[in-house]
């Protein structure tokens, strides 16, 4: 393993983060390298500890560690305390010196009335980066509406182009915008840094799930801004409805096909992998708007072909052969086990020593200067409060014990009695 340091090692990161947007920054962060404290707030700490599925074990049913909390927040410090308490807000205003960058994605406005806003952290760090991660973003008409990704997602113009043209836009099933948000945040917060080493100067980002979501549309919006009302986007469901062929086309029961033949010479490769070469010539088919006028017909053509091979991995291979751009349409159980995601460690297997084996993502970029991370660590709740008391503010043992029997401290109660005998 190289011994090389990350890219982020050396920096601290305060992650007042919750559920999965701000979480999968402060989850990239660490992955780089730096070290980040993980404020959860007492008693329940964050609230994505409750979901997904809990170690199997019935002795460790309790404990505060879950799958969906895992994959989320690996990589940090877990460091539990009550912000109602003022006691504990003074502990935090004391560590934020020492820290490079703070990360929050409370409803606009939680932050600066529990007293850590940009303008009270810069007072205490001029050098610090705080970044900011909300529906809406923290100015415009939208800023105090209460929200979640789908919401972003109905504000960008996203949601209505995802369905069936003739029925209800669709509910898209993974937080698409949750956690592109996040990982926009995590390369803007790279860029502050990088500023930061050339002029010194720290700085406020405001991030929304609203701006990652309409920065995702491809070519719609320059199109609706110079043609207005005459252009419409519509819903292509399981077709494009740009045609191409593009779309997902049935094999057999419920296994799908997706190919996408945007350019002419594809969709020449495309009626030689059928050994139809003629229809490249068809009146119908010659021309793309051709082939997007008669889609349906043509989707015909091509699911009855489909229809001919005994499995959809000797279809995919016929397409494959003319290099044809195409992919059968996988469950997650499927990807979770395809072997082109596990030779890339794309699916991370990891030994929790709670949850045991189990996958989880790994980020989404490889990098030359250090290995694949596979040795990463979830806290259970208030896990490392004594390590963050002791690094960051030389605290005690008497004085840590105190703040336990003050209940501004909070721990899992299935780690066991804690080291200082609260």
């Amino acid at each position: 393993m190289s011994s090389m340091p990350r890219m982020l090692e050396g920096y601290r990161v305060l992650d007042f983060t919750q559920f999965v947007a701000g979480p999968t920054c402060t989850r990239l962060l660490g992955e780089m390298g730096a070290e980040v404290v993980k404020l959860e707030l007492a008693p329940e700490g964050d609230r994505v500890r409750a979901g997904g599925l809990k170690p199997l074990q019935p002795e460790h049913r309790n404990t505060t560690i879950s799958t969906y909390y895992l994959q989320h927040d690996h990589s940090k410090l877990s460091f539990a305390i009550d912000m109602k308490k003022d006691r504990a807000r003074e502990l935090v205003r004391a560590m934020i010196p020492k820290f490079d960058v703070l990360v929050e994605n409370f409803a606009p406005g939680v932050i600066k009335r529990m007293g850590f806003g940009y303008e009270d952290v810069k007072a205490l760090n001029p050098r610090i980066i705080m970044c900011s991660i909300s529906m809406a973003g923290q100015t415009g008409p939208l800023s105090n509406k209460a929200g979640y990704d789908y919401i972003g997602q109905a504000y960008a113009g996203i949601t209505d182009g995802i369905g069936e043209p003739d029925r209800a836009p669709a509910v898209t099933t993974m937080a698409i915008g949750d956690v592109s948000a996040g990982v926009a945040s995590a390369m803007a917060i790279g860029f502050a840094l990088l500023h930061r080493e050339r002029t010194g100067e720290g700085q406020y980002l405001d991030a929304s799930l609203i701006d990652t979501y309409f920065h995702m549309h491809e070519d719609t919006v320059p199109r609706v801004a110079l043609r207005g009302d005459k252009y419409q986007p519509t819903r292509g469901g399981s077709q494009h409805p740009s045609g191409g062929p593009t779309g997902i086309y049935h094999f057999r029961g419920r296994q799908y096909i997706y190919l996408c033949v945007p350019t002419g010479h594809q969709w020449i490769q495309l009626t030689r992998a059928m050994g139809k070469p003629e229809l490249a010539n068809d009146p119908r088919f010659k021309t793309a708007r051709g082939r997007r006028d008669n889609n349906a017909e043509l989707q015909r053509i091509i699911e009855d072909w489909l229809a001919t091979f005994s499995t959809r991995d000797e279809a995919i291979a016929a397409l494959d052969k003319e290099r044809v751009p195409c992919a059968p349409v996988l469950t997650v159980n499927e990807a979770v086990q395809h072997p082109h995601l596990n030779e890339r460690k794309t699916v991370r297997w990891i030994n929790d020593p709670l949850l045991g084996k189990v996958a989880i993502p790994a980020v989404p970029v490889k990098f030359s200067a250090w290995p694949d991370r596979l040795e990463v660590r979830a806290a259970r709740l208030g896990e490392d409060n004594e390590r963050v008391l002791r690094d960051y503010l030389s605290m005690t043992d008497g004085e840590i014990r105190q703040l336990y029997l003050d209940g501004i401290l909070v721990r899992d109660p299935t780690i066991g009695p804690n080291p200082v005998g609260a």
